[in-house]
């Protein structure tokens, strides 16, 4: 497929309103403590307080709600969630530290936050260290002339493919009708993951996000897969 390969940044504005004194506070003290370094990526599992089983990665975990349900879920799993988005960042950091004690709650032991672009990221991570990879509910990117900008892509591919562990799984949520035909295309031209197809109602083990459920709310729906790396 003839399609012009992704910008350095796939994103606009990383902030979409004025933070509130207690959202900057959250950035500036609290996400230091748990954000997951450059410096951490050629050993990414020692980031973590503790060895994980499993090292995971969320792409644009949005408000949080998704990352925060599959740490709580997987206490042995290390967890590192990705998202420039000021106000998504916000999100999940106010769950996690009460207000007043941003400084000096503990944090949590097995997930990490990544505020840079994803991409930056996987480049940096050492070859097979993945084992699991989410992308739920990304920007469609909807018209023709920003397909480029999509993370399925088929340029993405040989990226995902190698920091994921054969056997590993990638899930893909969408509920934007053109996405939903992009990620069936571009999958079905490749060959290092299986490709199955979507199923049409959210599987056991993944949890609810609020872009879901303002999909289904508006009558969308939402597709789910779950490709694998072949070894």
């Amino acid at each position: 497929m003839a399609v012009k390969p992704p910008p350095d940044r796939l994103y606009g504005r990383q902030r979409s309103h004025p933070l509130r004194p207690r959202q900057q506070l959250l950035l500036d003290v609290a996400l230091p403590r748990l954000r997951f370094a450059e410096a951490d990526a050629a050993a990414p599992v020692q980031a973590f307080d503790r060895a994980p089983d499993q090292l995971w990665l969320e792409v644009g975990f949005g408000g949080g709600e998704h990352s925060l349900a599959q740490h709580e879920a997987n206490p042995a799993v290390g967890l590192i969630a990705c998202e420039v988005f000021e106000n998504g960042l916000c999100s999940l950091l106010s769950r996690l530290v009460p207000e007043g004690a941003e400084a000096t709650s503990p944090v949590p032991e097995m997930l990490r936050v990544w505020d840079d672009d994803a991409r930056t990221l996987l480049r940096l991570l050492p070859d097979a260290c993945l084992d699991r990879l989410f992308l739920l509910f990304p920007d469609p990117w909807p018209k023709t002339r920003h397909a480029k900008r999509r993370f399925v892509h088929p340029e993405t591919i040989p990226l995902l493919a190698r920091v994921l562990k054969p056997g590993a799984t990638w899930r893909v949520a969408s509920d934007d009708p053109t996405y939903q035909a992009w990620v069936t295309e571009v999958m079905g031209a490749q060959e290092v993951f299986e490709a199955s197809a979507p199923a049409t109602e959210r599987p056991e083990g993944w949890p609810p996000t609020r872009y879901e459920a303002k999909a289904l709310a508006a009558g969308r729906h939402p597709f789910y897969w779950s490709f694998v790396r072949r070894g």
